[in-house]
């Protein structure tokens, strides 16, 4: 089958100068901001780490301003992401994790429960924050991912700090690894690689 890759999504919004400042300040990439003479105008941003972009513009899409919800921006840590996030002037929600299937989308909050998932699962911790014009993001905790959700032979990583904090946890692994071996592994390195590949294909974890 021929790749059908998802490069870019449309988000609806009033003033398009006002989008595209809370996106600049925010530290996302501005890919283009094209003027036409007969009133369109499409202004792309692509969030650090995404192989994916938002588009928002005039005479871009009928949707009503705002209408754009729970758009994912996947993290590896999400307190990390959340603090950098106010910083640059984000109102992100504290951090949470549902109680009822479905909670992470509820605008009235209902189903959500304070803090990270239990066990910090992955997938299973959120927060939220919209742009100027309503429209709302989905931060979500993902570590370890499902299996098939990645290929193993594609296993990358999107920034310095994702690289870090995968080489963090395969470190913690492999040190309760030691533990119940009892010895020093001197082939550590092979066992932090086929971790880190496991951990993102969805594969079993070594032990």
């Amino acid at each position: 089958m021929s790749d059908l890759k998802l490069e870019a999504v449309v988000i609806p919004v009033t003033d398009v100068d006002r989008a595209k400042t809370f996106y600049s300040e925010l530290g996302w990439r501005l890919d283009a901001d094209f003027a036409f003479d007969n009133g369109f105008r499409v202004v792309q941003f692509t969030s650090p780490g995404s192989p994916a972009s938002v588009q928002f513009g005039s005479k871009i899409t009928s949707a009503p301003a705002g209408s754009a919800q729970g758009l994912y921006l996947v993290v590896s840590d999400i307190e990390a992401a959340r603090a950098e996030l106010l910083a640059k002037g984000a109102k992100v929600s504290e951090v949470f994790h549902s109680v009822a299937p479905g909670a992470q989308f509820q605008a009235d909050g209902e189903g959500r429960a304070s803090g990270r998932a239990e066990d910090a699962a992955s997938y299973g911790s959120f927060a939220t924050f919209s742009d100027p014009d309503g429209n709302t993001w989905l931060l979500q905790e993902i570590t370890k991912r499902l299996p098939g959700r990645i290929e193993s032979g594609e296993t990358t990583y999107a920034s310095v700090q994702d690289l870090q904090e995968a080489l963090i946890r395969a470190a913690t692994a492999h040190g309760e690894h030691e533990k119940r071996t009892g010895e020093h592994d001197d082939e550590w390195p092979a066992w932090y690689a086929a971790y880190m590949v496991a951990e993102q294909s969805g594969a079993d974890l070594p032990e």
